[in-house]
């Protein structure tokens, strides 16, 4: 059995880190001179580097790990479905048992009539699954100018050519030649960095009515979509006035523009809801999702789709897939992960027991 090398002193596994690993967001030349730290394991909410130092991980990793470290269940989930079926594909007119119970399971979880599932590998590419998606949709409703997807200034929806394009940071459209063409943007909903003197009630509407404004400039005819963050996780936890998302459902209703709602950081009891979109009260047509699905243990993602947007999909072929798209060993973790986020009530405690108790802390 190969073991992984967490004996090695500090500095050789920095210095192999160094030498052929490429991290994200990172300029590669300042972290060899620096030196990356290299976690060895992690327990609850406890991670331990390879000085055996113990961190908190306040950040759950990358907003990922809703369940904690080291639930043997999914790992023992994920031994049973590699010994039984490790990997077959939904190409080819097939489907497994893991897949279609992950999206009963997701569909009975989602608030509304979201209750299809498109399967991908993670946030980003199932954001790019939507720009095809709502694009196909109006296509086939005789409507095919209608391309243009709104998103706001700031936002992340991924790293992907689409993920990067919907997401609003200039610093990613600096490099790639993004955005692709197809996407605009309105200011994001940040009262405290950017209300002024506007109330917060006043700034809410203000920052949604440029939703309408811009609609207005680029033809309603030509919109298809409208793509937000019910909490925006990108520039510190934006949580937008409440004024905010009643005025954009109203907006999109008015122009007939689909809403879709990442809930790659919200979803899965991050807001004290399964979904962000029912904490902020909006009826999206379009829910992303990824990170709390599994809690971070293997890679899943998925666009959860309304059957307005569904009943119109079927009608035609959708040239998209992945080749991962519903793997059985990710469907069979996020099943039993779903599964311990139910029976031990974590959502219920979220909204319950930790957020009142985290409202009385004052920093």
């Amino acid at each position: 059995m190969t073991l992984l090398p967490n004996h090695l002193p500090t500095a050789e596994l920095q210095a192999i880190d160094a030498a052929h690993h490429l991290h994200p967001f990172t300029h590669s030349n300042e972290l060899a001179e620096k030196g990356v730290r290299v976690i060895t394991s992690a327990k609850g909410i406890w991670l331990k580097d390879s000085e055996g130092e113990e961190i908190l991980d306040a950040m759950a990793g990358l907003w990922c790990v809703n369940i904690g470290y080291g639930r043997d269940e999914l790992a023992d989930a994920a031994a049973r479905q590699m010994r039984e079926l490790p990997f077959y594909n939904t190409f080819f007119q097939t489907t497994h048992v893991p897949v279609l119970m992950l999206a009963q399971k997701l569909a009975e979880l989602a608030p509304g009539d979201l209750n299809h599932v498109f399967f991908a590998n993670g946030g980003s590419d199932a954001n790019d699954t939507n720009i095809r998606l709502v694009r196909t949709y109006w296509a086939e409703k005789g409507q095919a100018g209608r391309d243009v997807i709104i998103s706001r200034w700031n936002a992340y929806h991924g790293s992907t050519i689409g993920g990067a394009s919907l997401g609003g940071m200039k610093g990613m459209h600096g490099q790639g030649s993004l955005p692709i063409p197809g996407v605009a943007f309105i200011d994001q909903p940040h009262w405290w960095a950017e209300g002024g003197d506007m109330t917060p009630e006043e700034f809410g509407l203000e920052r949604a009515q440029q939703l309408e404004a811009k609609i207005k400039e680029i033809s309603p005819d030509k919109v298809a979509a409208f793509i937000a963050e019910p909490i925006q996780g990108a520039g510190g936890v934006i949580v937008p006035p409440e004024t905010y998302w009643p005025e954009i459902q109203r907006i999109c209703k008015k122009y007939d523009i689909l809403l879709i709602a990442d809930e790659v950081i919200c979803g899965f009891g991050r807001t004290g809801n399964w979904f962000g979109s029912q904490t902020v009260g909006i009826e999206p047509d379009v829910i992303t999702v990824a990170k709390g699905l599994s809690s971070g243990y293997i890679p899943i993602g998925a666009s959860i789709i309304s059957d307005k947007v569904a009943d119109v999909l079927r009608g035609t072929e959708f040239s998209h897939g992945y080749t991962y798209s519903g793997h059985p060993v990710a469907c069979a973790v996020a099943l039993e992960n779903l599964r311990i986020l139910e029976e031990e009530n974590i959502v219920e405690q979220v909204k319950d027991v930790t957020a009142p108790y985290l409202s009385l802390i004052h920093i």
